[in-house]
């Protein structure tokens, strides 16, 4: 494993006067402030596409990575180094925490998480016993390594949300469908709610651990919510999301809320508490920002697709995105979804660069 040093924030960062982390470009967006360009970072930036990542990740599963604080560390500073991107994001996996709660599981590679007994009745849900920092230590202490290491540059913690982790927890896997999850939400509502009550409370407390060992600002990730209806959402989903993103409100940290095809959906993330929500490239920013509110930044939404293509199409929609972030009162550069893992570094290295380029702003 290569040596960790705190100039990490890339190569733009020598023009710049020292930041702390909550006086970064990246904070400053998510506070609906300005800085001094966009801030820009990569939804699963941290492994996918790195060849480090491989590198460091060969023989070691998934879960095991996640519970080594060394390694949680160095592949969470790798995109850091290779782009000067404006925040690192903790490597970790939505289903750390249930796991720690108690939830048999594993992830299996070019699978996702599986779920050795799917939930099913109440005492499948009594299974799930509440955590604190003594159940995920190891996040803590990578928090505090990570925190030390990256100096001026903000680090973001993340956990999955109620619905996207009962999701996984009922339906046993990954699901294109989520047959079972609406089948337990319509067919047993109370059970529903029960379920994603005690996922509501691991969820809190895994990001609490992560906001009192330094993070910068969180995010909450929704990922199947778009499978929902508006008033489903509303009905099944808000409250739980509202409680996990309120109850951090006293930390004073950032709060991201992010979900995949919630185009529908986007005025109803925009109550659950956070102060940015995340938006996939299904909906241009402008139009985004109209139906979240004047009250909230955005984040996003290159199509993560587009960085397959040549050059000049990725260099076109990066400007696009930026010009139709304007109309937001904060923009946080960034895909509409994950780094696939076919995507070339050097292309990522770039868009940092161009949206470094294209948003700086005269000083003041």
């Amino acid at each position: 494993m290569g040596a960790m040093t705190t100039t990490t924030a890339g190569a733009d960062a020598r023009d710049e006067p020292r930041r702390g982390p909550a006086d970064s470009p990246f904070v400053r967006a998510c506070r609906r402030e300005p800085g001094p360009h966009t801030p820009v970072w990569f939804m699963r930036q941290a492994g996918r596409s790195l060849p480090e990542y491989r590198e460091i990740r060969a023989n070691v599963a998934m879960l095991e990575s996640c519970r080594r604080p060394d390694l949680v560390t160095e592949i969470t500073l790798q995109p850091v180094r290779r782009h000067g991107v404006d925040a690192a994001i903790l490597f970790s996996d939505i289903v750390v925490p249930v796991a720690a709660a108690g939830v048999e599981l594993d992830i299996v590679p070019g699978t996702g998480p599986v779920v050795a007994e799917p939930i099913r009745t109440a005492a499948d849900v009594d299974r799930i016993h509440p955590i604190d920092v003594t159940d995920v230590s190891y996040v803590d202490e990578a928090v505090r390594l990570l925190v030390g290491e990256l100096g001026d540059t903000p680090l973001i913690g993340f956990a999955g949300a109620p619905f996207t982790l009962a999701s996984y927890l009922v339906e046993g896997g990954p699901s294109r469908t989520h047959a079972k999850t609406k089948a337990l939400m319509y067919g047993d509502p109370d059970l529903w709610h029960a379920l994603c009550d005690r996922l509501a409370d691991v969820t809190l407390a895994f990001l609490r651990v992560q906001a009192d060992a330094g993070v910068s600002a969180v995010q909450l990730f929704d990922s199947w919510a778009g499978a929902l209806s508006a008033a489903d959402y509303r009905r099944f989903v808000l409250p739980h999301s509202t409680r996990v993103l309120t109850g951090l409100a006293d930390t004073g940290l950032p709060r991201i809320h992010f979900g995949v095809g919630t185009a529908e959906l986007l005025g109803a993330m925009g109550e659950a508490g956070a102060d940015v929500v995340g938006v996939d490239w299904r909906t241009p920013l402008d139009v985004a920002t109209g139906r979240i509110g004047p009250d909230k930044a955005v984040q996003g939404n290159l199509d993560p697709c587009v960085l397959l293509a040549p050059w000049p199409v990725v260099e076109a929609e990066v400007r696009r995105i930026l010009d139709q972030g304007r109309a937001a009162p904060g923009h946080v550069f960034n895909l509409g979804h994950g780094v696939l893992p076919e995507t070339d570094p050097e292309v990522l290295t770039r868009v940092v660069a161009l949206v470094h380029e294209v948003s700086t702003r005269p000083a003041s």
